[in-house]
């Protein structure tokens, strides 16, 4: 039996009809073509499918798509405007932190998170409060850094 749901996503109205067992991973991704959130486990442990559910950060693996139903949801690929990187987006390319990329955008969703809460973050703030978001082939130092410069930056933004 499927369900009609209405939400919001990157900034534009979206309807559709999707099965009650479909995750919102798999509606942004298989429905929607915005592979931008990527699937590393499905079990909620990695954050590469880290989405913003109203403005929080989520994973997306981990909520079925008919649970958005109303909210509106950003993606990586509704951070930048008008072709003008976001400030986060920005920091990870500036410092390269990031390696082979698989991890980077439900890392910058959740840095991005991170830092509209607490603006001033320090490093070991972001080591102490980035938890659930692994990155297999670095060892965190430059994503760290990108975070914080990363924070800096959106505090200074208009």
């Amino acid at each position: 039996m499927a369900l009609s749901i209405s939400l919001t996503v990157n900034g534009k109205a979206v309807t559709a009809t999707v099965e009650p067992h479909i995750l919102l991973v798999q509606f942004l991704r298989e429905e929607l073509g915005l592979t931008g959130t990527h699937v590393g486990c499905d079990t909620a442990q990695c954050g590469a499918c880290t989405v913003h559910l109203d403005g929080r950060a989520i994973k997306s693996c981990n909520i079925l798509a008919v649970q958005a139903d109303g909210s509106s949801v950003t993606t990586i690929e509704g951070m930048a405007k008008d072709g003008e990187l976001h400030p986060m987006q920005a920091a990870f390319k500036e410092c390269h932190g990031l390696q082979c990329g698989f991890c980077t955008p439900g890392m910058v969703m959740s840095a991005t998170s991170l830092a509209a809460q607490k603006p001033d973050l320090t490093e070991a703030d972001v080591r102490e409060q980035l938890d659930g978001n692994l990155c297999r082939c670095t060892g965190y130092h430059n994503i760290v850094k990108a975070i914080v410069q990363g924070a800096q930056a959106m505090k200074a933004a208009p």
